[in-house]
């Protein structure tokens, strides 16, 4: 019996390891390297970050200059969009399938406690500022949005080890996040534009995609009708694959760049005209790999170089040096490990009970509170938030480090899952 429980016990320590080298390792890795790198040696760390891979003269109308490539811009604005892409796919799916899990009544309670989620690291980051005075709030009031992502990837792992994997909590959890990231999208999109707004050019970008839809998705299927191998739509998806798309990818991620909204959103547009199955198993499901369509073969095909890019990501934003510890810091910590548990408990609550949403069978209110906990792990979108929200400099730096931070909520998550007796629940 000992043995059996024993071998459970390493088969489920195996899973949990293989989840977390799958999804989130080489960003670790690279997040590492980055904030050794950065305290050891900040001259040769900030020379590779600034290097400058290209540059540009132009001549306008009004004046001239020259635009630098640098390796920080190459991945932060350009191949960062294509992990923006894949948790765009994610929304998408959740809210436009029958069976996604953002519609309907069943999704409520969860977009209701986003609600919290949001709005609790908000008024607790700037209600901290203005307690200490005029000049902090000036400072760091830009930086309001850094408190209010999760990070899904490791706030499903952490939520798995404190309430077990089948517990009703981690799916409310996957719902909460998955919501949450696309507030902050639109969040992104309105309030942190790259440079002076022309919204006009996003008529590039609705012009991309509208374009490819209708030539590479809807026309194919439209010569289709009453043809039982469809030639067109095979030719399209076979032959021609995901090229219209890259294409179409490209000039919505220029639109978005010259409107002045942050390019790595770029490809969010392209996302919905792909052509997808009518059902999607959600984010992290072993049988998404088992479905055949085009959109779910790109997110496939991606998965490595996106976590390269998440590699690169964190060497090129996590390198900041302790000495950058600051009162930023804390409150992008406060926003996170206070706002966000009380924040969802606090909404959570009230759609459950007062407005009669109800919980999941199996999970009680208190676990919105632990559940809160597992949420305020921010890292990677607060990470990409600090860079955008600050100038670089020490305010930025501060930011930064209270998002690495945030990795310690999952040892509280863990405390305060002990604390109110979790009763974890395995499949």
């Amino acid at each position: 019996m000992a043995s059996d429980h024993s071998s459970a016990k390493g088969s489920a320590t195996y899973r949990v390891w293989g989840f977390l080298s799958e999804y989130s390792l080489l960003l670790i890795i690279g997040a590492a390297i980055a904030l050794i790198w950065a305290n050891l040696d900040p001259h040769s760390y900030h020379a590779l970050v600034d290097y400058n891979l290209w540059t540009n003269d132009y001549v306008g109308h009004l004046h001239h200059g020259h635009r630098e490539l640098t390796v920080h811009y190459l991945v932060n604005d350009v191949l960062m969009a294509f992990f923006f892409a894949m948790a765009g796919k994610e929304v998408w799916e959740a809210v436009a399938l029958q069976s996604g899990s953002l519609r309907g009544k069943k999704a409520m309670t969860p977009l209701i406690a986003t609600i919290g989620g949001i709005v609790g690291p908000v008024a607790v980051y700037l209600g901290l500022a203005l307690v200490m005075g005029t000049e902090t709030y000036q400072a760091v009031r830009n930086g309001w949005a850094v408190p209010i992502a999760t990070d899904i990837a490791f706030s499903y792992l952490v939520g798995r080890l404190v309430f077990g994997s089948g517990h009703p909590a981690v799916r409310f959890l996957l719902l909460l996040a998955i919501a949450d990231d696309a507030a902050g999208l639109v969040i992104l999109a309105i309030f942190y534009p790259s440079g002076e707004l022309a919204p006009e050019w996003l008529l590039l970008s609705l012009g991309a995609a509208v374009g490819v839809y209708l030539l590479a998705n809807w026309l194919p299927r439209y010569l289709d009708r009453g043809k039982q191998f469809r030639p067109n739509s095979t030719f399209m998806n076979k032959t021609i694959n995901f090229w219209p798309y890259l294409i179409a990818g490209c000039a919505s991620w220029y639109g978005f760049q010259k409107a002045g909204i942050h390019p790595a959103l770029g490809l969010l547009p392209i996302v919905p005209t792909i052509p997808h199955a009518e059902r999607a198993f959600g984010v992290f499901a072993e049988a998404e790999k088992y479905l055949t369509d085009l959109l779910n073969r790109i997110e496939h095909g991606l998965k490595v170089p996106v976590e390269i890019v998440l590699f690169l990501f964190g060497l090129m934003n996590a390198g900041v040096e302790f000495s950058a510890i600051g009162v930023a810091t804390w409150l992008v910590l406060a926003g996170l490990i206070i706002g966000k548990p009380f924040g969802i408990w606090l909404l959570g609550y009230i759609a459950a009970r007062p407005m009669g949403l109800g919980l999941p069978e199996g999970m009680k209110t208190t676990d919105l509170f632990v559940l809160g906990c597992v949420a305020a792990i921010g890292f990677t979108v607060s990470l990409f938030v600090a860079a955008v929200a600050f100038d670089p400099g020490p305010v930025q730096d501060a930011a930064k480090m209270g998002a690495l931070f945030s990795f310690f909520a999952a040892f509280l998550s863990l405390a305060v899952g002990k604390l109110f007796a979790v009763e974890k629940r395995e499949r």
